[in-house]
């Protein structure tokens, strides 16, 4: 059976991190609004999904994923549910929910990302606040984006199973959703960023594995890659990366 992602058809955001999970796995998946035919359509559907009307239980926003007659949202949710299918998750409880404190806080990361540039609401165009968002940024770039990487490097350098992976011997979805978060950084950062990673050998390093896989490497060479843009959470301002 194929799942189904339901997420903006434009943007990479939230979802590529649910579809680098799929993609590197190898699973049958739809992305509803990309998919070929009406894009209205496929965009309307998803929007459907998120009508409370529709279900008991509808999800708050995209991204969701539909299995079957059960739908997930919110990535970390999503990514959880999927993993042990996948085997992108240890068997351990332990090192399950471990797994999931680690994409949490990616997810911590990557809403700092997206205030960098809408400090005072997403409602507002980044004109609106572009003072607020140069405070903002000056501060993700100089203390935030530092704190976090060495963070992320503590966890490899001190891996019982070895530095090649966040968890346990072998790939999880804390690895590539680690190598999203790493590449949106250098999209839109690329000098902070730099600056931080030349202190972080060992996470460098699994972001540069994750990218050679053979599933990975063959999907960011593909037109289902969507591009890093102005319109999602990583965008380039070059007035707000802070070297």
């Amino acid at each position: 059976m194929s799942y189904e992602l339901h997420y903006w058809p434009t943007i990479p955001g939230r979802g590529e991190f649910v579809r680098l999970a799929l993609e590197a796995a190898g699973a049958p998946y739809t992305d509803v609004a990309r998919r070929a035919g009406d894009a209205g359509e496929a965009l309307a559907t998803t929007l459907q999904g998120l009508q409370r009307s529709k279900l008991p239980n509808p999800p708050f926003a995209a991204p969701y994923l539909k299995d079957g007659d059960f739908v997930v949202g919110q990535t970390a949710a999503i990514l959880a549910y999927l993993a042990p299918t996948l085997k992108l998750v240890s068997r351990s409880e332990q090192l399950r929910v471990w797994t999931q404190q680690i994409q949490l806080t990616i997810a911590d990361m990557v809403t700092e990302a997206h205030d960098t540039h809408h400090p005072l609401g997403a409602d507002l165009y980044y004109e609106d606040q572009k003072p607020e968002a140069l405070r903002r940024a000056t501060g993700f770039c100089r203390d935030r984006i530092p704190k976090f990487l060495q963070w992320f490097e503590h966890i490899v350098q001190h891996n019982t199973a070895g530095p090649r992976h966040l968890v346990g011997g072998k790939l999880s979805y804390a690895d590539l959703s680690l190598f999203q978060l790493m590449e949106g950084l250098a999209y839109a950062f690329p000098q902070a960023t730099a600056r931080a990673l030349a202190k972080t050998p060992g996470i460098v390093d699994l972001r540069d594995r994750v990218a050679a896989l053979p599933r990975v490497r063959a999907y960011l060479q593909s037109e289902r890659r969507i591009p890093f843009n102005e319109e999602g959470i990583f965008r380039r301002y070059p007035e707000l990366d802070i070297p």
